[in-house]
């Protein structure tokens, strides 16, 4: 008789483990309630904190709006799963998010990747994105570009992913889709917020007329002010994400297990 395989419970884990797995999952439901999940795909990863150069992903199989603490799985940089769990994991997300944590380990942390429709938009014009509203001068200078390969099956591609990513908190993976990182889950959220509503506007405003693009010290100064602006009193969108843990709080509590 075979026995089942339980998710991972919080006795199973360190307390900075299991914090890392309710922030996590916090961050699933919000991209969900965002409507930025693309059924069972793309990925949102976060490092464990410790030695070891473990981190969590989500179970391949799983909708956002089902994603739990205890349901995320613990991978290491080869993929392989660390400890028992009854789900599995996409390769594609191993290779994008492995690739990406291989470097500056404190600066990538979190790892959020979406094929949203204003994203993907984007990402398949030449052009890329504009700076054309204030949201876009968040990445000013600070966007990098990586040209599609197909669905990311190849260990090969992690070194190009790296590559192109070079010191940048936020790439466009062209023809495919968004990726930001941060030091924090809520970093990492308020860039993708970011990115994602520069894209909504670049393509309604497109749609609507001839784009009023911005030179290059206007975008400049604004994309510094706004970083300025948005670390002045606490880490980087963490007000900001405290106020969508009571939002989501009030719709669903069962991530948080």
């Amino acid at each position: 008789m075979q026995l089942k395989v339980s998710p991972i419970s919080q006795q199973e884990c360190s307390a900075e483990e299991w914090q890392a797995r309710v922030d996590l999952a916090a961050l699933y439901r919000l991209v969900a309630l965002h409507g930025w999940d693309d059924l069972i795909y793309t990925h949102i990863s976060a490092r464990i904190p410790g030695p070891e150069h473990h981190f969590l992903i989500n179970p391949y199989g799983m909708l956002f709006e089902e994603i739990t603490a205890s349901s995320l799985v613990k991978i290491d940089l080869d993929g392989n799963i660390v400890q028992e769990t009854p789900y599995k994991v996409n390769p594609a997300g191993f290779v994008i998010h492995s690739a990406i944590h291989m470097a500056h380990a404190s600066r990538h942390r979190v790892v959020m990747h979406t094929h949203t429709r204003a994203g993907m938009a984007v990402c398949a014009l030449k052009e890329g994105l504009l700076p054309i509203s204030m949201v876009a001068t968040a990445f000013h200078g600070k966007l990098a570009y990586h040209d599609y390969e197909g669905p990311s099956l190849d260990l090969d591609e992690r070194g190009r992913l790296l590559k192109n990513l070079g010191d940048n908190p936020a790439m466009m993976l062209r023809n495919h889709g968004l990726l930001t990182t941060g030091r924090t889950v809520p970093e990492a959220f308020l860039r993708l917020y970011r990115l994602e509503r520069a894209c909504q506007i670049q393509v309604d405003a497109a749609a609507a007329g001839t784009l009023n693009i911005m030179g290059d010290n206007l975008a400049g100064k604004s994309g510094a002010d706004l970083d300025r602006f948005a670390e002045s009193d606490t880490g980087q969108g963490d007000l900001e994400f405290a106020a969508l843990i009571r939002k989501l709080d009030k719709v669903d509590t069962s991530w948080r297990h």
